[in-house]
């Protein structure tokens, strides 16, 4: 982990809270091992951050939050105008902490951070985001507007398969809104929120806007409830996110939660052959299967068989290495319970074919190199077959016709639709959303509902008179009618 703020005099080193600008090293007594996937050596060692340093990151932040939110817009915005240069200047060393603490390749770990670095570009546009509305004379003599105003202090909780983007989906939008941020990285590879707290500072936000603190269930259950944080950002399994939307909205929080999914393919007679298997395979196999939008099954309307023997031999040319390693295409997966290899979490491409929607491999989210192959009839069976999937995170149609394409858009419940597309995440610009059992909360996150979901609205109705009225008190309700 390249970060100046590691506790080096220890071997491992350990990772510090970041509480009120200072990177401190925790009084925990319990640590857990980050461990490098490719060779199972230990990067560092986490703390399970104590509740007493909890409660410091959150009054910390509660006390940067008043001079933070009086701090011009236009201040903010430049602050992430100097964070994303920051980030382009050190891309190759986040990539680096990504590929030694998460696993993914070079390339793909780069991809990961440019992701992320989209969404801070898009926050530098803030004061556009962020206007209200108004009108003018809504009564005589009267105006009314409305402006969106900070929460307060919000949280993030990460999971451990994208450590650069996810964090950088929520605490820059947030901060550049007037909040101030609680960070907890996923336990698994931490480093790289350190080092984007880091570049953050270097850029400019003041001691206290961002905070980090680490662990596991308590250090979510003591966020979830603490009556200071107004809302929390999630994305991970579905158990633990349907968990934090309980909890939390049960303390009046907002909560969004990005979770599961079971994202699709449909492959209709007349898509191209070599663009669709190459586009399956990257999207079934990149990053090992461990992304929310990965494209775990294919729907071959028409029959599977034609295009198996292609998509097996494209799979066995991919190689899967350690992530540092030139030639490799899929990294290990983060998992230690991995058989046949003592040093690594390694997983080749898998292909299931014959899958039917009562199989156990069909119904959960495997999150590994896998891809299951389906067969339908017709397209009406395989939208059907998508939409009786709990999930609703992505779906994808590979074909040439224009009007299979339009009735696929229009009938899929899948809350981002691809066309000839196979991971169709919408850039910042637009929101992420995925819907169904893959998201609970209503304010997906970047983009506008991402702005709207880290603001609340004000509304103000104003009247200015020229001199003190000679009207008679009127107890009625006022309305925009005069008598």
């Amino acid at each position: 982990m390249a970060n100046a703020h590691l506790s080096t005099q220890r071997n491992p080193p350990r990772v510090p809270n970041l509480i009120g600008g200072k990177f401190v090293e925790s009084k925990s007594l319990s640590f857990i091992d980050v461990i490098n996937p490719a060779t199972q050596q230990v990067v560092s060692q986490l703390p399970l951050t104590t509740d007493e340093e909890f409660k410091a990151a959150v009054a910390a932040a509660k006390k940067a939050f008043p001079a933070w939110r009086n701090t011009p817009i236009t201040k903010r915005q430049r602050v992430m105008l100097k964070f994303q240069e920051l980030i382009r200047r050190d891309m190759d060393k986040l990539a680096l902490n990504v590929t030694t603490e998460q696993g993914k390749t070079l390339k793909d770990a780069q991809g990961d951070v440019f992701r992320g670095l989209e969404v801070v570009e898009h926050a530098c546009g803030m004061a556009t985001l962020q206007m209200g509305e108004y009108a003018s004379n809504v009564s005589r003599g009267i105006d009314t507007f409305s402006i969106r105003e900070p929460l307060g202090v919000c949280a993030g909780i990460c999971p451990f398969n994208f450590p650069v983007m996810i964090p950088l989906w929520m605490f820059p939008i947030a901060v550049t809104c007037g909040n101030t941020f609680i960070l907890k990285p996923s336990e698994k590879d931490p480093g790289a929120s350190i080092m984007l707290a880091e570049l953050a500072m270097e850029a400019g936000l003041p001691e206290g806007v961002l905070n980090i603190v680490h662990g596991t269930h308590d250090v979510v259950n003591a966020i979830c409830d603490h009556d200071d944080i107004k809302a929390i950002s999630f994305v991970g399994s579905n158990v633990a996110g349907m968990h934090i939307y309980a909890r939390a909205a049960a303390k009046g929080k907002r909560v969004q939660s990005n979770m599961g999914a079971k994202n699709h393919a449909v492959v209709m007679p007349d898509a191209s052959a070599d663009d669709t298997i190459n586009a399956l395979v990257a999207a079934g196999f990149g990053a090992a299967g461990q992304r929310c939008m990965a494209l775990s099954t294919v729907v071959f309307v028409g029959g599977s068989k034609l295009w198996e023997s292609k998509l097996v031999e494209r799979a066995k040319s991919l190689k899967v290495n350690a992530g540092t390693e030139p030639d490799a295409d899929l990294g290990p997966v983060i998992s230690k319970q991995v058989p046949k290899y003592e040093s690594g979490n390694f997983i080749g491409p898998t292909i299931l074919a014959d899958v039917t929607a009562d199989m156990e491999c069909y119904k959960e989210e495997i999150f590994g190199p896998v891809l299951l192959l389906m067969e339908a009839d017709s397209l009406e069976e395989a939208i059907n077959i998508i939409n009786g999937n709990k999930y609703g995170n992505g779906a994808t149609i590979f074909t040439k016709s224009g009007v299979a394409a339009r009735k696929f858009q229009t009938e899929i419940e899948a809350g981002q639709v691809g066309i000839n597309v196979p991971i169709p995440v919408p850039l910042p610009f637009f929101s992420f959303t995925g819907n169904k059992a893959s998201f609970a909360g209503d304010l997906n996150f970047y983009g506008k509902a991402g702005v709207n979901f880290y603001t609340q609205i004000k509304t103000i109705t104003q009247q200015w008179k020229d001199s003190a009225s000679a009207e008679k008190i009127n107890l009625a309700m006022p309305t925009s009618q005069k008598s």
